[in-house]
């Protein structure tokens, strides 16, 4: 999906960044990365940002303003990605792609189970009993990202997410989901990072997702009323792991009147019976790698 960023007026100066571009989520907040690996920190966020606008891309310009760098440090990061083949340039638009050499490291990457394919019995049910879009959507530091996607008998016409889209945690009903999971003080610090980044996806602003994140706790599960493309509405639910804090979420998404009033609660309610069948199915399979 194309998206417009509109400037109504001239923005103010950020300061530049020195040794705090958006941290990861094990750097406590307020906290430099530590000493020697500023470089590596600031090459994977670069990585991060440019998967975030997926087929889009971004320009340098782009980049050194999402991550307050200054034009020449954004510059060298993105020669020395471009040189491993971790990005590429198109050289008609001069925005920049995830290179070959991610998608190469992707491959290599092999879990001790994977939740793609766990997952998908789930996501072929809520598909078929609701006839929407379910998706499935992991943590990635600051941003969710799209594992896996299933189209019901009522797919959505124009889609903003496909497999492999990241988007800042708390856009999109299960990248909601994940962000209400986090503890109080991780979830105020990625909220405060993820700030200026909002814009670039759709509806997001702060105060939509401050609402958002307001009626998602009184009904017990994410909602996204039109937070991101005009009529298109979602609802999400993390899964919750034996231990710890939820790493992923399913969520399903449709045209508007057909995820309101009490449609909207039957589909929550399904939602939740088949995710919490799926948790009880992944707990047992972690315990054969314990």
């Amino acid at each position: 999906m194309s998206t417009k960023s509109v400037e109504t007026a001239p923005k103010a100066r950020r300061p530049k960044a020195n040794a705090s571009a958006p941290l990861p989520p094990e750097t406590p907040a307020g906290a430099a990365p530590p000493l020697g690996t500023q470089s590596i920190h600031r090459a994977v966020t670069v990585l991060r940002e440019v998967a975030a606008h997926g087929m889009k891309g971004l320009r340098l310009s782009d980049i050194a303003n999402a991550l307050s760098l200054e034009r020449p440090t954004a510059h060298r990061i993105v020669k020395g990605l471009v040189a491993q083949g971790m990005l590429m340039q198109n050289r008609e638009t001069r925005h920049y792609h995830l290179g070959h050499v991610v998608y190469e490291l992707g491959l290599a990457a092999s879990p001790h189970f994977s939740l793609r394919e766990l997952c998908q019995p789930t996501l072929q049910a809520l598909a078929e009993k609701s006839g929407d879009s379910v998706f499935l959507m992991v943590r990635s530091g600051l941003d969710a990202v799209c594992i896996d996607l299933i189209e019901g008998g009522y797919p959505i016409q124009t889609r903003t997410l496909e497999i492999g889209g990241r988007r800042p945690l708390g856009v999109g009903a299960g990248s909601l989901a994940l962000l209400i999971a986090l503890p109080p003080d991780e979830r105020a610090r990625v909220m405060a990072t993820n700030a200026g980044r909002l814009a670039s996806f759709g509806n997001s602003t702060q105060s939509r997702l401050e609402h958002a994140m307001a009626i998602s706790a009184e009904a017990g599960y994410a909602i996204n009323e039109e937070d991101v493309l005009p009529g298109v509405s979602a609802i999400g639910l993390a899964i919750r792991p034996r231990q710890g804090t939820p790493y992923a979420a399913i969520s399903i998404a449709a045209i508007e009147s057909r995820l309101s009033g009490e449609r909207r609660i039957e589909m929550a309610k399904l939602l939740q019976k088949e995710v919490r069948a799926l948790e009880k199915k992944l707990e047992v399979e972690s315990l054969r790698w314990e």
